[in-house]
């Protein structure tokens, strides 16, 4: 990415292409506004996609000038921006992956970025939160989640009851969750 886009004018929608066809909308923005800035400012690639809706008005300002604006801020400001877009980051690839992965990939993808080290090198998940509350979280029903979860010890993916699930084949796990 060598440049971010500033939205001066017109409604732009954001969403996944598939196809070239913008088949998971979940929002629209309009201008004046920053077309994922929080990628420049995390020095990631676009989360989404997004589509004219209207005539629209851009620029296009070189990264390094875009960086260079930003770190002249306040190191406290600076640290504010970057939580700030690390917080927008999670959220919209949260939604990214409820428009575009079903129960199971979901479920999948929590464990894997759950999985810590465990006892002899063994890759756990700690359930520190309810089962409804992480169901939640993935957009599915406590129902759908215990589901999952009792599909996936069948398959061989994850062991354990309680409070901690271990990882027997994270590697599958990530295959399944699509990363």
């Amino acid at each position: 990415m060598n440049w971010v886009l500033h939205l001066d004018s017109g409604r732009v929608a954001l969403g996944l292409l598939v196809d070239d066809k913008l088949e998971h909308q979940f929002g629209v923005v309009e201008g004046p506004s920053w077309l994922e800035a929080t990628a420049a400012v995390l020095n990631l690639p676009s989360a989404v996609d997004a589509v004219a809706q209207t005539d629209v008005s851009m620029r296009r300002v070189p990264l390094a000038e875009f960086r260079r604006a930003l770190a002249v801020l306040p190191k406290s400001a600076q640290g504010v921006l970057r939580d700030m877009a690390l917080g927008a980051r999670q959220q919209t690839e949260l939604a990214v992956s409820r428009l575009s992965k079903d129960a199971e990939s979901r479920c999948a993808e929590w464990l894997v970025r759950h999985a810590q080290a465990g006892p002899e090198g063994a890759m756990i998940v700690p359930l520190q939160q309810r089962k409804r509350l992480i169901a939640a979280q993935l957009g599915i029903a406590p129902e759908t989640f215990s589901r999952v979860l009792h599909h996936l010890r069948e398959r061989g993916l994850i062991a354990g009851a309680g409070r901690t699930l271990t990882l027997p084949h994270p590697g599958d796990l990530r295959v399944l969750a699509g990363a």
